[in-house]
């Protein structure tokens, strides 16, 4: 049974999330309905990440195995022929080895954050930044961010219905900077725990906008307390933009 490994971009805009549901409408459910159409197949399809209602991707990656061996050119072709009319699209497909695993062979993962940082509210990319009108001091916002490097319990910054067995996670990159109009965050990390990424986002912009120190930021991470988190930023800004294996 051949494995196919597939990179897909979407606008999480219009679904409710990745994972699958019954009654709406999300990322998972396009790319598997596409497959049924394609080859007749009903599977169920692995992903590196869930990721959350609203939330983008540039560069996520999922695994799917087919009864039958198909060129990867024809399997990319042929859904993106049948997503025609969705916000989803497959950009990359290869055969990969039997006991690669979207999911469980992921070595990293990385997010992008785009605040844009103007007084006009966005036209055209409404739904798909979060629009901050005071302006951000990207600078301090980026040296609040390197107390969060390195291995923490990121219990301030996660969400509390968090799956994950342990706040312990390691924090590969952590760099903010300002790029025109826009302020770009940047996160690098093995694994994140649930709304991890809009939590620190939303608590460094809190630094961006004077109303907390960069000494804060360590404060509360050190708090490992829920409480101590700033405003979670809103999905509209966030991008999985790629995810490493061995």
């Amino acid at each position: 049974m051949p494995r196919y490994r597939l990179t897909l971009e979407y606008d999480g805009s219009g679904y409710n999330g990745f994972q699958a549901q019954t009654d709406q409408p999300t990322v998972q459910g396009a790319v598997e309905r596409a497959i049924t159409a394609f080859c007749g197949e009903t599977v169920r399809i692995a992903a590196a990440g869930r990721t959350d209602t609203g939330v983008h991707a540039t560069g996520q990656v999922i695994g799917v195995d087919l009864a039958k061996e198909w060129p990867a050119k024809t399997v990319m072709n042929a859904l993106n022929a049948h997503m025609v009319h969705e916000a989803v699209s497959v950009l990359d497909c290869v055969e990969a080895e039997p006991d690669w695993h979207a999911r469980f062979s992921a070595t990293g993962r990385r997010y992008l954050y785009r605040i844009l940082n103007r007084p006009g509210r966005p036209a055209l990319d409404r739904g798909r930044v979060w629009h901050v009108k005071k302006p951000l001091d990207a600078a301090a916002m980026h040296e609040a961010a390197q107390a969060l490097v390195g291995l923490h319990d990121f219990t301030t910054f996660r969400d509390i219905n968090c799956q994950s067995k342990s706040p312990l996670k390691t924090l590969d990159v952590a760099r903010v900077s300002r790029v025109g109009e826009e302020v770009h965050l940047v996160f690098e990390a093995r694994s994140f725990l649930h709304r991890q990424v809009r939590s620190m986002t939303g608590t460094l912009a809190e630094v961006g906008q004077g109303r907390w120190t960069v000494a804060d930021v360590a404060e509360a991470l050190a708090a490992r307390d829920r409480a101590r988190c700033g405003p979670v930023a809103p999905s509209d800004g966030l991008y999985l933009t790629g995810v490493s294996y061995e």
